[in-house]
């Protein structure tokens, strides 16, 4: 198990994980953000090219023979699936997903920003809409189901983990279960 690709809903600790993971195995840690979306600031406020981030991260998983990929390719990065020796995938309740979105948020921009009338509030009012429908939308966008979708055309072995559990529980538990294959 040297290339693991992390996935999950905004705030599910996918980013987390791959740090934690990647310190464990000894590898490199890459997070799709960094393809995804085109430096800013604020950041993640316009997206960059898929053929672009698509070369981006291929050029990186060139240099590394191990590596984490944290965060969703789903619709973006099936040229990668190959490259996989495991998947994790992580599902934790909506409200402990959504109260640290809007904890990374805060973090990020600060309350004035976000508050009402402030310069983020309308771009952070629009992301916790987004993300509050994961669990329910259908796969036309980053959801749940597009998840699953995704996660049944990938040949190489899935680990789920569900629930609030820590970051060392969860390292601990994909350890374990990479090993009994």
């Amino acid at each position: 198990m040297t290339r693991v690709q992390i996935t999950g809903a905004a705030g599910s600790g996918c980013t987390t994980l791959g740090r934690a993971l990647a310190a464990r195995l000894g590898c490199v840690d890459l997070d799709t953000d960094t393809y995804f979306w085109l430096p800013s600031d604020p950041p993640f406020q316009q997206l960059r090219d898929r053929a672009e981030r698509v070369a981006l991260l291929a050029a990186d998983l060139d240099r590394h023979e191990s590596w984490t990929i944290s965060g969703s390719l789903s619709g973006w990065g099936d040229v990668f699936i190959p490259r996989f020796d495991l998947v994790v995938f992580l599902w934790i309740p909506p409200e402990i997903r959504l109260a640290r979105l809007r904890e990374r948020e805060l973090r990020l921009f600060g309350a004035e920003a976000l508050a009402p009338g402030g310069r983020m509030h309308e771009t952070h009012a629009r992301f916790m809409a987004w993300a509050a429908e994961y669990d329910t939308a259908d796969a036309s966008m980053r959801s749940r189901a597009r998840h699953e979708q995704w996660l049944q055309i990938v040949p190489c072995p899935v680990v789920r983990l569900e629930g609030a559990g820590t970051v060392e529980e969860q390292v601990a538990e994909v350890m374990r279960r990479a090993e009994r294959r």
